[in-house]
Protein backbone atom coordinates (compact mmCIF):
# COMPACT_ATOMS: atom_id res chain seq x y z
CA UNK A 1 0.00 0.00 0.00
CA UNK A 2 1.28 3.45 -0.92
CA UNK A 3 1.01 5.17 2.46
CA UNK A 4 1.65 8.63 1.00
CA UNK A 5 -1.30 8.45 -1.41
CA UNK A 6 -3.53 6.97 1.28
CA UNK A 7 -2.55 9.76 3.66
CA UNK A 8 -3.40 12.44 1.10
CA UNK A 9 -6.82 10.91 0.35
CA UNK A 10 -7.51 10.25 4.03
CA UNK A 11 -6.67 13.82 5.05
CA UNK A 12 -8.81 15.27 2.26
CA UNK A 13 -11.82 13.17 3.27
CA UNK A 14 -11.37 13.96 6.97
CA UNK A 15 -11.01 17.69 6.26
CA UNK A 16 -14.22 18.01 4.21
CA UNK A 17 -16.65 20.27 6.02
CA UNK A 18 -20.06 21.77 5.44
CA UNK A 19 -19.44 25.50 5.34
CA UNK A 20 -22.61 27.55 5.19
CA UNK A 21 -22.90 30.07 2.34
CA UNK A 22 -22.88 33.03 4.75
CA UNK A 23 -19.36 31.95 5.85
CA UNK A 24 -18.06 32.14 2.27
CA UNK A 25 -16.16 35.26 1.24
CA UNK A 26 -17.48 36.03 -2.25
CA UNK A 27 -14.25 35.27 -4.15
CA UNK A 28 -14.84 33.59 -7.51
CA UNK A 29 -13.77 30.05 -8.29
CA UNK A 30 -12.38 29.67 -11.82
CA UNK A 31 -14.96 27.91 -14.00
CA UNK A 32 -12.25 25.41 -14.93
CA UNK A 33 -12.01 24.28 -11.31
CA UNK A 34 -15.77 23.73 -11.15
CA UNK A 35 -15.58 21.78 -14.43
CA UNK A 36 -12.80 19.63 -12.93
CA UNK A 37 -14.99 18.91 -9.88
CA UNK A 38 -17.84 17.84 -12.17
CA UNK A 39 -15.43 15.51 -13.99
CA UNK A 40 -14.55 13.90 -10.63
CA UNK A 41 -18.27 13.52 -9.91
CA UNK A 42 -18.65 11.68 -13.20
CA UNK A 43 -16.35 8.89 -11.95
CA UNK A 44 -18.72 7.72 -9.20
CA UNK A 45 -19.55 4.00 -8.95
CA UNK A 46 -22.92 2.98 -10.36
CA UNK A 47 -24.79 -0.23 -11.12
CA UNK A 48 -25.31 -1.09 -14.79
CA UNK A 49 -23.25 1.92 -15.88
CA UNK A 50 -26.41 4.05 -15.82
CA UNK A 51 -24.48 7.10 -14.57
CA UNK A 52 -27.69 8.56 -13.08
CA UNK A 53 -26.35 11.97 -12.09
CA UNK A 54 -26.93 15.33 -13.63
CA UNK A 55 -25.68 18.73 -12.52
CA UNK A 56 -27.07 22.16 -13.28
CA UNK A 57 -24.46 24.87 -12.74
CA UNK A 58 -25.09 28.52 -12.01
CA UNK A 59 -21.97 30.69 -12.31
CA UNK A 60 -24.24 33.60 -11.29
CA UNK A 61 -25.62 32.56 -7.88
CA UNK A 62 -27.83 35.66 -7.63
CA UNK A 63 -29.81 34.50 -10.68
CA UNK A 64 -30.59 31.11 -9.17
CA UNK A 65 -31.32 32.55 -5.72
CA UNK A 66 -33.88 34.98 -7.16
CA UNK A 67 -35.50 32.14 -9.14
CA UNK A 68 -35.58 30.00 -6.00
CA UNK A 69 -37.17 32.79 -3.93
CA UNK A 70 -39.70 33.53 -6.69
CA UNK A 71 -40.60 29.84 -6.87
CA UNK A 72 -41.18 29.85 -3.11
CA UNK A 73 -43.40 32.91 -3.34
CA UNK A 74 -45.39 31.57 -6.30
CA UNK A 75 -46.02 28.18 -4.65
CA UNK A 76 -46.70 29.22 -1.07
CA UNK A 77 -50.18 30.16 0.11
CA UNK A 78 -50.46 33.76 1.34
CA UNK A 79 -51.14 32.67 4.93
CA UNK A 80 -48.03 30.43 4.93
CA UNK A 81 -45.72 32.85 3.11
CA UNK A 82 -42.82 34.01 5.27
CA UNK A 83 -41.02 37.19 4.11
CA UNK A 84 -37.91 36.16 6.07
CA UNK A 85 -37.74 32.86 4.16
CA UNK A 86 -38.18 34.74 0.88
CA UNK A 87 -35.38 37.14 1.84
CA UNK A 88 -33.09 34.30 2.98
CA UNK A 89 -33.60 32.41 -0.30
CA UNK A 90 -32.98 35.60 -2.29
CA UNK A 91 -29.67 36.29 -0.52
CA UNK A 92 -28.43 32.73 0.14
CA UNK A 93 -25.82 33.06 -2.60
CA UNK A 94 -24.53 36.54 -1.82
CA UNK A 95 -21.11 35.20 -0.75
CA UNK A 96 -21.11 32.16 -3.02
CA UNK A 97 -19.12 31.65 -6.22
CA UNK A 98 -21.15 28.90 -7.92
CA UNK A 99 -24.32 26.95 -7.27
CA UNK A 100 -24.67 23.39 -8.51
CA UNK A 101 -27.99 21.57 -8.38
CA UNK A 102 -27.44 17.82 -8.03
CA UNK A 103 -30.02 15.53 -9.60
CA UNK A 104 -30.55 11.80 -9.77
CA UNK A 105 -31.70 11.37 -13.37
CA UNK A 106 -33.20 7.87 -13.48
CA UNK A 107 -31.36 5.54 -15.85
CA UNK A 108 -33.00 3.42 -18.51
CA UNK A 109 -32.55 0.07 -16.75
CA UNK A 110 -35.75 -0.53 -14.77
CA UNK A 111 -34.24 -3.63 -13.10
CA UNK A 112 -31.97 -1.33 -11.07
CA UNK A 113 -33.80 -0.21 -7.91
CA UNK A 114 -34.25 3.56 -7.52
CA UNK A 115 -32.32 3.56 -4.23
CA UNK A 116 -29.23 2.34 -6.12
CA UNK A 117 -29.55 5.23 -8.54
CA UNK A 118 -29.85 7.67 -5.61
CA UNK A 119 -26.82 6.08 -3.95
CA UNK A 120 -24.78 6.38 -7.15
CA UNK A 121 -25.75 10.02 -7.69
CA UNK A 122 -24.96 10.72 -4.03
CA UNK A 123 -21.53 9.15 -4.54
CA UNK A 124 -21.04 11.55 -7.45
CA UNK A 125 -21.88 14.44 -5.11
CA UNK A 126 -19.38 13.12 -2.56
CA UNK A 127 -16.68 12.94 -5.25
CA UNK A 128 -17.38 16.59 -6.06
CA UNK A 129 -17.25 17.61 -2.38
CA UNK A 130 -13.97 15.75 -1.77
CA UNK A 131 -12.47 17.35 -4.87
CA UNK A 132 -13.62 20.77 -3.65
CA UNK A 133 -11.86 20.17 -0.34
CA UNK A 134 -8.66 19.23 -2.18
CA UNK A 135 -8.86 22.60 -4.01
CA UNK A 136 -9.57 24.48 -0.76
CA UNK A 137 -13.09 25.25 -1.97
CA UNK A 138 -15.79 25.51 0.67
CA UNK A 139 -19.04 23.64 0.07
CA UNK A 140 -22.50 23.30 1.53
CA UNK A 141 -25.02 20.62 0.48
CA UNK A 142 -28.52 21.91 1.16
CA UNK A 143 -32.05 20.56 0.75
CA UNK A 144 -33.72 23.69 2.11
CA UNK A 145 -36.29 25.98 0.60
CA UNK A 146 -38.13 24.49 -2.37
CA UNK A 147 -35.48 21.84 -3.09
CA UNK A 148 -37.54 18.76 -2.20
CA UNK A 149 -40.92 20.06 -3.33
CA UNK A 150 -42.57 18.86 -6.57
CA UNK A 151 -42.58 22.41 -7.94
CA UNK A 152 -38.77 22.41 -7.89
CA UNK A 153 -38.66 19.23 -10.00
CA UNK A 154 -41.08 20.89 -12.40
CA UNK A 155 -38.91 24.04 -12.48
CA UNK A 156 -35.98 21.81 -13.53
CA UNK A 157 -38.10 19.85 -16.06
CA UNK A 158 -37.40 16.55 -14.31
CA UNK A 159 -39.33 13.34 -14.79
CA UNK A 160 -41.47 11.62 -12.18
CA UNK A 161 -38.71 9.08 -11.41
CA UNK A 162 -35.96 11.71 -11.07
CA UNK A 163 -34.93 13.20 -7.72
CA UNK A 164 -33.31 16.44 -6.69
CA UNK A 165 -30.51 15.53 -4.28
CA UNK A 166 -29.79 19.06 -3.23
CA UNK A 167 -28.23 22.40 -3.95
CA UNK A 168 -24.46 22.61 -3.64
CA UNK A 169 -23.14 26.04 -2.70
CA UNK A 170 -19.47 26.46 -3.64
CA UNK A 171 -17.09 29.25 -2.74
CA UNK A 172 -14.05 30.19 -0.77
CA UNK A 173 -14.02 30.72 2.99
CA UNK A 174 -11.51 32.27 5.34
CA UNK A 175 -12.37 29.90 8.19
CA UNK A 176 -12.88 26.14 8.23
CA UNK A 177 -14.63 24.59 11.21
CA UNK A 178 -13.09 21.66 13.03
CA UNK A 179 -14.67 18.28 12.40
CA UNK A 180 -16.08 15.90 14.94
CA UNK A 181 -17.98 12.65 15.14
CA UNK A 182 -20.63 12.05 17.81
CA UNK A 183 -20.15 8.28 17.93
CA UNK A 184 -16.74 6.57 17.66
CA UNK A 185 -16.29 4.47 14.53
CA UNK A 186 -15.81 1.35 16.68
CA UNK A 187 -19.47 1.65 17.76
CA UNK A 188 -20.63 1.75 14.12
CA UNK A 189 -18.72 -1.30 12.88
CA UNK A 190 -19.30 -4.96 13.63
CA UNK A 191 -16.50 -7.32 12.60
CA UNK A 192 -17.62 -10.86 11.77
CA UNK A 193 -15.46 -13.99 12.02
Amino acid sequence: MDNNNFSIVSNTIKNRRSIKPAMMNGNKIPNGHVAALLELADWAPNHGNTQPWQFIVYADPAKFCQQHADLYQKNTAAEAFNPTTFNNLTHMGDNVSHIVIAVMKRGDLPKIPPFEEIAAASAAVQNLLIGATALNIASFWSTGGMTLRPEFKEFLNLGDDDNVLGILYLGYANEHPEGKRKVPVEEKVKWMD
